[in-house]
């Protein structure tokens, strides 16, 4: 257990700090394009760091392949860094394509952050690694809860400073992605190999990689455009940085907090209920928020928004890690996230069109029976038998 609480740390400390960046860099960035080109293009910054990360989920699959994991991850968080410069720049001068373009790098940050958590898996025996992916990931509850309540500060340093109010919560986020390169120095060195990856169609036609896709696939589109059309949705209706810090943090609360528990849930219970648990939850908080305004009603349903994602997320994650066979993993576990942001990226888009269109209702509602369709589809299909993938050997620092 030793060998393992350096680069456990050091995958915890990465994931916290670049959600924080992500979630200040992605709210700001939604209501900067809103201002300058309309409510319908409030989304593309958001989208624009969804494809980022969904492309750095491909190159830093295959980096880590050619270098270490602790030094891709570095370079990562570095890229991220230099992204958040950027954006900060492109909204001190008014220039909505700049910001995008750091948002881009800003996901490539967040790609690292999120492979953070495959990377903790492998640490761990199979029967360990629900437990090793939830810890990581609630880890990242300091950053992703902490950011958006420092939206408000942020914003009144920058105007302190003679900026405009809306850099500052990018200038944030060039501290945190760098502290988070910084942290990423004690992560694990070794990497995952050098055998030519199988094709992706092969991936994702096992059933372990198609249930895992689709039910990460409908929680991160889910959450992503009803998470994405909040903050515009508030700030059409008058509500400051302050109010929309506050949902914010509920809502990642939600995603995040009880991210331990939801990892032993499935390393005891198994993947398959808790992703169930996970969609019906989904489903529950959309209809909430597409019924209740202001407070307590929309802090309460975007809490549950955030944890039927955690529930899905978690649960993919343990799908793959636990029941793919080991030289097929890391392929899977990196196809599948790009494939997951890369549709969520869609999602981003769309959904402040939809709000602009037909309100934050209409866009509440079909995200509620897109959960529903594949929760009945999901309950028809079984737990794999454990242990039938791969023998549960005990891995080696050495090995990841």
């Amino acid at each position: 257990m030793e060998n393992r609480s350096r680069p456990m740390a050091a995958l915890c400390s990465g994931t916290a700090l670049m959600n924080a960046s992500m979630a200040v860099a992605s709210a700001t960035g939604t209501l900067v394009a809103a201002d300058r080109l309309g409510a319908g293009w409030g989304g593309v910054p958001s989208t624009a760091g969804i494809v980022g990360t969904g492309a750095g989920a491909v190159a830093l699959t295959r980096l880590v392949r050619r270098t270490s994991r602790r030094r891709t991850f570095v370079l990562g968080y570095a890229g991220a860094a230099a992204g958040a410069c950027l954006a900060a720049a492109a909204v001190a001068n008014g220039d909505v394509i700049g910001l995008c373009l750091g948002m881009l790098l800003l996901g490539l940050g967040n790609a690292g952050a999120q492979l953070s958590r495959y990377a903790a898996a492998d640490l761990h025996p199979p029967g360990r690694r629900g437990h090793a992916i939830g810890l990581v990931v609630g880890c990242a509850a300091a950053g992703a809860v902490g950011g958006p309540l420092l939206l408000d500060p942020a914003g009144a340093a920058a105007a302190g400073i003679g900026l405009p109010a809306f850099t500052g919560p990018f200038l944030l986020a060039v501290v945190t992605c760098a502290a988070a390169a910084l942290a990423a120095t004690g992560g694990p060195r070794g990497g995952t190999g050098t055998g030519s990856p199988p094709p992706l169609r092969r991936l994702v036609s096992t059933p372990v990689a198609r249930s895992a896709l689709a039910v990460m696939v409908t929680a991160q589109v889910v959450m992503v455009a009803v998470m994405t059309a909040a903050p515009l949705e508030m700030h059409m209706h008058g509500d400051g940085l302050a109010a929309v810090g506050m949902v914010l943090s509920a809502h990642t609360l939600g995603m995040f907090a009880l991210s331990p528990v939801t990892g032993r849930l499935v390393d005891r219970l198994g993947a398959r209920p808790v992703i169930l648990g996970g969609l019906l939850t989904l489903a529950l908080s959309t209809a909430l928020a597409a019924v209740a305004t202001g407070s307590p009603g929309r802090p309460a349903a975007l809490f549950l928004l955030g944890y039927g994602w955690n529930l899905c997320f978690v649960g993919g994650s343990g799908l793959l890690a636990r029941d793919l066979p080991e030289a097929e993993r890391p392929h899977a576990e990196g196809a599948v996230d790009a494939a997951v942001w890369t549709i969520a990226a869609a999602a981003s888009l769309l959904s402040t069109v939809v709000l602009s269109a037909g309100g934050y209702a209409v866009l509440a509602w079909t995200s509620c029976v897109v959960a529903l369709a594949v929760t009945l589809t999901q309950s028809r299909r079984r737990e794999p038998v454990r242990g039938t993938s791969e023998k549960a050997v005990e891995p080696g620092i050495g090995r990841t």
